[in-house]
């Protein structure tokens, strides 16, 4: 079954223009699900919105937004007057900037889609457009009103097609000095500097996602089959953690342990559970 687009519009660079559709590229439906259940009765439990003062439920018609003025006084915000707020979508991904495709920093790239052409028509301009960004090395900046929400997209290429990452805005973005400016200076040189670019050196590699298990699904998904077979699991022991008495030498310990030969030292320097899971989602 061909996958669902979620968003449908033109992609469009000078006077080119296409149809394209947008796929989501990261999915969590694959994870192991629970449902809430009431241990008494087996009975699934269901959430109710109820008055945060009186306790009683109300119902979904009396449900608005409302945004905190002061304490307790909120604006109410009606779904008409929310809709007629958002800027209108003109369906257009239009490439307004040129960019190396590693001239966004990782910590703005919020979720991944895949671009793909909407038609076989509108392929051939789509391809023009996909390989002129290919050739040229570059990624592009384009904005259009996706999901209620005016957004940035990143657009680079990828294969046959391209990908569309949505970009948080700078607000969204903490400042890294909120979190960094505490952490004090330290002098790091000589053999401890040594060993740790030498244990570095001797962990090259390349990124493979299909080297990444996810541990924790498969530990439940193992969970969930020994529940179904009437099994209890061997509790898994704690690695206990090894002893060192300072810095350097637990950087020996780990340089020691490396296929490679430790370094001399230098003249100073300047500083997946599918396979485990029921077939059945837990219920």
């Amino acid at each position: 079954m061909a996958p669902r687009a979620n968003w449908k519009g033109y992609l469009k660079v000078g006077e080119l223009s296409c149809p394209v559709a947008l796929y989501t590229a990261a999915s969590t439906s694959d994870r192991v699900s629970f449902h809430i259940i009431n241990r008494e009765t087996g009975n699934r439990v269901h959430r109710q919105m109820v008055d945060a003062d009186t306790g009683k439920p109300v119902e979904s018609e009396d449900i608005v937004k409302g945004y905190e003025v002061s304490s307790g006084q909120y604006v109410f915000l009606e779904p008409d007057e929310v809709k007629a707020a958002v800027p209108e979508s003109d369906k257009t991904l239009e490439l307004e900037t040129f960019i190396p495709c590693d001239g966004v920093d990782t910590i703005f790239i919020d979720r991944p889609y895949y671009l793909a052409p909407a038609d076989k028509p509108s392929a051939e301009v789509f391809e023009l457009i996909r390989k002129g960004l290919k050739e040229k090395n570059v990624a592009a900046l384009a904005r259009t009103v996706l999901f209620r929400r005016l957004r940035t997209l990143l657009i680079r290429p990828s294969e046959k097609g391209l990908i569309a990452s949505t970009l948080n805005y700078d607000y969204e973005v903490r400042s890294a000095t909120d979190v960094f400016s505490d952490i004090k200076n330290f002098k790091i040189e000589g053999e401890m500097l040594d060993l740790a670019e030498h244990i570095i050196d001797t962990k090259r590699g390349e990124f493979d996602p299909s080297e990444f298990d996810d541990r924790y699904e498969a530990a439940l998904a193992e969970l969930i089959k020994a529940k179904i077979e009437g099994r209890k699991l061997r509790k898994q022991p704690k690695p206990e953690p090894k002893k060192v008495s300072s810095l350097l030498d637990a950087l020996r310990q780990s340089a020691g342990g490396s296929k490679k030969t430790a370094p001399k030292k230098s003249a100073k320097k300047t500083v997946s559970p599918k396979t485990a899971a029921p077939q059945r989602k837990a219920s």
